[in-house]
């Protein structure tokens, strides 16, 4: 384990800016991680601030970004610009990213990985996105069981990882067993046992959840740039 820089940068887009800071780790990185946050707080968050962390102390660049905004189109678009923007950087070249997001912020990351996958003309986007990392992904609204937002995760083919709590609000755990049966990607679930859709435990410090949900992303990104390069 070693240590990182943080670094701020402004990222254009339309006529605004979406603040951004990387986590830069000490060796030079070959993949990345672009996080962010739900329908409230910003980049900022605890919990994307300790996976930020954790990660670029173990070699992974992150990029997270704020986008307020509950246009779920908006922040897809938003997070597309975001892509376009670590892609074409001259400070960081990476072979590939994985897009994290917490709760709307993995609809975001879902709905935009769907959208490059369907476009032929984008090929190369899609080779340079490697996976996808939903934590506590909202798959339904609270007691509306009956309408499941999955159109997005039944239409990719890369790496998917889902930490939620097991005691999520918005995402029973057999429904979203149901959908993962039913995708053609890759996929993993991790429960987070007695965790809310917030990832709180009663009798558990909220460190200690983030270490185990930190410890679960970080094996499943290594995981998958192995496979790549075996």
């Amino acid at each position: 384990m070693s240590g990182h820089a943080e670094v701020k940068v402004k990222i254009p887009f339309g006529n605004k800016y979406l603040d951004a800071i990387f986590s830069v780790p000490e060796k030079k990185s070959t993949y990345g991680v672009i996080l962010t946050h739900g329908a409230g707080g910003d980049m900022n968050f605890p919990h994307l601030l300790s996976l930020a962390t954790y990660l670029a102390s173990r070699g992974v660049l992150c990029l997270r970004f704020t986008c307020k905004g509950l246009n779920v189109a908006y922040r897809t678009k938003a997070f597309k610009t975001v892509v376009e923007y670590l892609k074409l950087s001259d400070d960081y070249k990476l072979y590939g990213v994985f897009l994290a997001g917490r709760s709307m912020g993995s609809r975001a990351a879902a709905s935009l990985i769907r959208q490059l996958s369907q476009n032929d003309d984008d090929d190369d986007d899609d080779d340079f996105i490697r996976g996808l990392i939903c934590l506590s992904y909202p798959l339904h609204r609270p007691k509306l069981q009956s309408k499941l937002r999955d159109e997005d995760l039944l239409f990719i083919s890369c790496p998917v990882l889902f930490v939620s709590g097991s005691a999520d609000e918005m995402c029973e755990k057999q429904l979203l067993e149901g959908v993962a049966s039913k995708m053609k990607a890759p996929k993993k679930i991790h429960w987070i046992d007695k965790a809310n859709h917030g990832m709180a435990v009663k009798g558990r410090t909220t460190d200690d959840v983030m270490e185990e949900i930190n410890a679960q992303v970080f094996s499943w990104l290594k995981e998958n740039v192995e496979l790549e390069h075996k």
